[in-house]
């Protein structure tokens, strides 16, 4: 039996302390037997711990993690089936295209880092975020399986 490569999965948004980290942990998580996934952004910031607290709860440590750039991906040149851009709306215009990638997806996403309030509050709102990239991630790797049993006829 031959064994098939691994689908990569480039996710990518502003910072890379947020939305992309959760979503390069998931993939990663939930899907590592058929996916490979990173992260970066334009302009790597700071994780954002709430973001952190957020995947500790659901068994994943982000605490360790660092923020990486889309310039140096590009740089070192690893090719990439998927590039999934997860920028809210409202910063979708500055949400960066990745060259050389097979398909480019657009996954938007609020984000964590405009949350305002209470640690509590910012969490919880983080929370819904954390889950609606799982549910996305999900829904895509379902989507992804091959039919079993199904022959293509010519």
């Amino acid at each position: 039996m031959q064994l098939q490569r691994k689908s990569r999965v480039l996710f990518v948004c502003i910072h890379n302390s947020a939305r992309s980290q959760m979503a390069e942990a998931l993939l990663n998580q939930f899907a590592g037997d058929r996916f490979e996934a990173e992260s970066a952004g334009i302009e790597p910031g700071q994780l954002n711990p709430v973001v952190v607290e957020a995947m500790r709860e659901i068994g994943l440590d982000l605490s360790r993690n660092t923020t990486k750039s889309v310039a140096s991906m590009l740089e070192r040149g690893p090719y990439f089936d998927f590039v999934v851009t997860v920028c809210d709306e409202t910063s979708a215009e500055r949400c960066p295209v990745f060259p050389g990638a097979a398909q480019r997806l657009h996954w938007p996403f609020a984000d964590p880092s405009s949350f305002s309030g209470s640690f509590e509050e910012k969490l919880a709102a983080t929370r819904a975020v954390r889950d609606q990239i799982y549910a996305r991630i999900a829904s895509w790797v379902d989507s992804r399986r091959p039919a079993i049993g199904v022959r293509a006829t010519v």
